[in-house]
Formats: C-alpha cells, structure tokens, sequence
C-alpha cells in the first residue's frame, strides 16, 4: 500500500482526529492513500462517518494497543 501522509493524531480527543484528517486530505491528491493514527476510541465511529459524509473511502481499519489506524483514499 503506497501511503502519501500519515498523520499521528494519538492523545486528541473527538473532534480533532477528523479535523486532522479533514487538513491532512486537502494535502493530498484524488486516488492517494492517507493513514490517520487515533487513541480516542470514539474516532472509529467518527471516521467512517466522516469519510461517508465527505466521499471518502475507509480502505482499511484496525486497533492495537489501545491505537486505532485508519487507511483513507481521498475522493
């Protein structure tokens, strides 16, 4: 998986995990891939909200270690 920008969002709580991704998408092009970095739990649901509201795609997700990654392909 290429991935153009990862972004660490670790020890933010709700809403800033999807303010990070909003700013960190608008630095990337259509078909690229971004990995977003999250410990609030609640980002799991607010991601794949947010990539549903925006057009987005959630490519891939998973939880370790209390950290929850997030693969996004911008629209």
């Amino acid at each position: 998986m290429d991935i153009k920008l990862k972004v660490d969002a670790s020890g933010l709580s709700c809403p800033l995990p999807i303010l990070r991704a909003t700013q960190g998408m608008k630095t990337i092009a259509p078909g690229e891939l971004m990995e977003v970095v999250a410990t609030d739990p609640g980002s799991v649901k607010d991601m794949a909200a947010w990539a549903g509201s925006t057009g987005h795609t959630l490519v891939e997700q998973d939880s370790a270690n209390g950290k929850f990654r997030f693969v996004l392909r911008h629209k």
